[in-house]
């Protein structure tokens, strides 16, 4: 049993962290702002403080009450879109944020740091596809180059003050619990729409390719990151690419629409395709997915359609 901090363990992937690490028998302590977690998806058995990251002083009191084990950092501006729009906002939150958390870590001894990072913006569009982990990253929004700019702090942090840490990248995610008013999940945004029989909107030309991932296979990296011989940056995904307009099809079979999508102008920083190589993923964490796209799309609808 460990003191475990998960910052945004009210989010969408967050919070299905924290129910995992509760059935494993870990104390797990909770920061979020609720800017985008909500908390009805906060399990009661964590200890919750709504608060920002940023908050140095708040965070200090948070490291010195509970002297936590290990960290898992979540908590972030997580929108490429918006990252476009307001590149101050998104380093306040996803630079300046992480990095009062890394020197709290450092301060109260923490054995080792898990960042969830990014596997599409971190590496850009003119890299080779499938992309590893050797690919040297060339980020074209600014929320992907804050979370390049949190790895290397992450790697400062290792040289220099002796903090272990794993960072994953991760695909697109998705599943039950994802926001459907947000811009960063397209399968819940889907889905939602969907449902309700409402016009559903497609960036482009509907080409664009993600490698999806479902969260139970997310989740289960972030465990296997607690081992004391992992460390480093591992891509989390599937390896395989599938396209807007391809699950924009899967989903209307799985739902009965029957309407066309509308298609609208590109999204500034988009990227036009992203799969990512999760071989030293399964070689050196021990991970591999489990859930393939139609399985997870079915489990994410069963949610929506429940009222989730």
């Amino acid at each position: 049993m460990a003191n475990v901090l998960v910052t945004g363990g009210a989010g969408f992937i967050g919070s299905h962290l924290v129910d995992a690490l509760l059935r494993e028998g870990h104390r797990v302590v909770v920061v979020d702002n609720l800017s985008n977690g909500k908390i009805e998806n906060l399990n009661r058995q964590a200890l919750f403080y709504q608060q920002s990251i940023q908050d140095e002083e708040m965070m200090e009191r948070v490291f010195m009450l509970h002297h936590f084990d290990y960290v898992f950092h979540l908590a972030a501006q997580a929108s490429v879109s918006v990252s476009v729009k307001e590149p101050v906002k998104d380093a306040m939150s996803n630079i300046v944020g992480s990095l009062v958390l890394l020197e709290k870590s450092v301060k109260y001894g923490v054995k080792k740091f898990i960042f969830s990072s990014t596997g599409g913006a971190i590496y850009g569009d003119d890299v080779p596809v499938p992309t590893n982990e050797e690919v040297c990253p060339k980020p074209v929004s600014p929320y992907g180059i804050a979370k390049r700019s949190v790895e290397m702090y992450l790697d400062f942090f290792k040289k220099e003050k002796g903090l272990d840490y794993v960072s994953l990248r991760y695909g697109n995610v998705y599943g039950p619990r994802q926001d459907p008013n947000g811009e960063a999940g397209v399968v819940a945004i889907f889905t939602s729409r969907m449902l309700k029989n409402e016009e559903v909107h497609i960036f482009g030309d509907g080409e664009y390719v993600r490698d999806y991932v479902y969260v139970s296979d997310v989740v289960e990296a972030n465990l296997l990151s607690l081992k004391p011989e992992v460390s480093g940056i591992f891509n989390i995904a599937t390896g395989v690419g599938t396209t807007v307009n391809q699950l924009f099809k899967m989903l209307a079979e799985l739902t009965n629409y029957s309407k066309e999508p509308v298609y609208a102008e590109p999204r500034k920083g988009d990227l036009r395709k992203s799969i990512l190589d999760c071989s030293k993923a399964e070689k050196l964490l021990g991970w591999k997915p489990k859930i393939d796209l139609k399985t997870g799309l079915a489990l994410t609808l069963e949610f929506f359609k429940s009222g989730g």
